[in-house]
């Protein structure tokens, strides 16, 4: 079946159930599939560029649930070349991370970690390294995509790959603050935009991801935006991808405060305005 690439285990895929025993699909894990393995292609040369500057490669996955992406990832590109190599999987649901670590156990996976936390006490937390190479978030939900950048800020991650999840807290502070903008003639035509509470919700999600973008921008990355799969698979297919290259700040910085000023949600500047980094070597190998 062509969702299958040469590369990846069968077993494997039968361990998460993506596969049945016989080695059937059904549409639903087909669709969870294509959705994985076209992130993987995104990914997979931001690891061998990691790679090409140091061999151990750090990996911090935020909302695994299942660990599909963090088990093919590994199955595809580190077996057999960890070298120091890790992937960590970060998940609330304990069940889920007892599954995850024994499956790792029984495929012979070591260098994959799995960690009942939120993503939000991951940011703290010193069971992973003050360092890594990159983060990434598959439909993490609510806050989650947000807190996963935060940490990638704080572990001064080179690449930040996320494919943003549901987030009502902007569509909330909207609603909230609607009435004011509304009556404000300078912002009126402009609240339009999300007078109906359909157009609210739609408008609070392309918000969220702008206010990401621009939150990375701010800490000198480099953002790129596009679709992850065909909207026939997911609704949620947005993929933002940040590199960072120590870009100048200021601007993007300014337009981030300008957008929740201009929308009435400066209430939601502490999540969007985490401390600056400081500048870093470009091409610095992360340690521990």
């Amino acid at each position: 079946m062509h969702e299958i690439t040469p590369a990846q285990s069968v077993e494997l895929l039968k361990e998460l159930h993506i596969l049945t025993r016989d080695g059937k699909m059904n549409q639903d894990s087909r669709r969870k599939l294509k959705q994985v393995n076209h992130l993987c292609q995104f990914i997979a040369p931001l690891l061998e560029e990691i790679r090409a500057g140091h061999a151990d490669i750090r990996l911090v996955d935020h909302g695994a649930g299942k660990s599909y992406l963090g088990f093919i990832l590994y199955d595809r590109f580190l077996k057999g070349h960890e070298a120091g190599s890790h992937v960590h999987g970060i998940e609330s649901r304990a069940e889920l991370v007892d599954k995850s670590r024994e499956l790792a156990v029984r495929l012979g996976f070591t260098g994959m970690t799995f960690l009942n936390l939120t993503v939000e006490q991951s940011i703290a937390s010193e069971l992973l390294p003050a360092r890594v190479d990159i983060v990434t978030a598959l439909h993490a939900c609510d806050t989650a995509t947000d807190d996963a950048i935060r940490f990638a800020l704080a572990r001064q991650a080179h690449f930040v790959v996320l494919v943003p999840c549901c987030q009502a807290e902007v569509a909330a502070a909207l609603r909230r603050n609607k009435g004011s903008v509304l009556a404000n003639p300078l912002a009126d035509p402009l609240a339009q935009l999300w007078r109906h509470p359909l157009h609210t919700r739609e408008f609070g999600s392309h918000v969220t991801n702008v206010l990401r973008c621009l939150q990375l921008e701010a800490h000198g990355y480099q953002v790129s935006v596009t679709e992850l799969v065909g909207w026939e698979h997911s609704m949620k297919n947005e993929l933002i991808v940040a590199r960072y290259k120590d870009l100048p700040r200021g601007k993007p910085a300014a337009r981030l405060a300008e957008l929740l000023k201009l929308l009435g949600l400066e209430e939601l500047g502490t999540r969007f305005f985490t401390d600056t980094l400081k500048p870093r070597p470009l091409h610095e190998t992360p340690s521990a």
